[in-house]
């Protein structure tokens, strides 16, 4: 299960509605946070509300199989899994956004063509991103969950820290072919609130299955 426009180089994924990247787009492009008071509030919510949500729950049901993963059809996503996967999408993120503050191209080159100008074809871009997420879940599959809450606290760290080096002005600016929120540097920090909700929703609405 992973994650994560505007438009790319004419590349629109709002003509592909029934493909999972769009889907995840029309969650994740909810109105962007445009003022770091609001990316940090929006950011501190949906961080208490993946805490609040995780602390509820015995370790039988933070562990059960719940989605299946994109990647390999033998295995099964946990609400464990779901929480430690929104922090890999930060960190990727904010590296993202450095990349393109430090004047170089801030897309994951893995989703960029030789020419660095244009989108690699959907189908490439998704085995890419369905690959990374999974084995990021298998490397922390099985941690307490006290475990995955250290490393996502640093991630979040990593955010906040980024977030207050960042002007004005540097929050306004565009990174080219991001397809999250309006694809401003502000926009796509304020996603990751966004991101929980929509990894929340599958994997309440999903009933608990057992691979095999």
């Amino acid at each position: 299960m992973s994650t994560s426009a505007s438009r790319y180089s004419g590349f629109s994924l709002n003509q592909l509605p029934g493909q999972p990247w769009a889907r995840r787009r029309a969650t994740l492009c909810n109105a962007a946070a445009v003022t770091r008071t609001e990316i940090e509030i929006t950011l501190n919510r949906g961080r208490a509300d993946a805490l609040e949500t995780l602390a509820a729950m015995d370790d039988d049901e933070l562990r059960a199989p719940r989605t299946r993963s994109e990647h390999d059809p033998d295995s099964w996503w946990s609400w464990a899994d779901h929480f430690i996967h929104i922090s890999l999408i930060e960190r990727n993120f904010n590296a993202m956004i450095r990349r393109h503050l430090a004047g170089e191209q801030g897309m994951d080159r893995a989703m960029v063509d030789e020419s660095g100008k244009a989108l690699r074809p959907l189908g490439d871009i998704m085995a890419y991103v369905h690959e990374l997420t999974e084995s990021w879940k298998l490397k922390h599959e099985g941690k307490p969950l006290q475990e995955l809450v250290r490393i996502s606290s640093a991630i979040r760290a990593e955010t906040l820290n980024l977030l207050s080096e960042i002007d004005d002005e540097q929050l306004q600016s565009k990174i080219p072919g991001a397809p999250w929120s309006d694809g401003t540097v502000g926009g796509i920090m304020a996603a990751h609130s966004g991101h929980w909700k929509m990894h929340r929703k599958w994997a309440q609405e999903a009933e608990p299955a057992h691979a095999g």
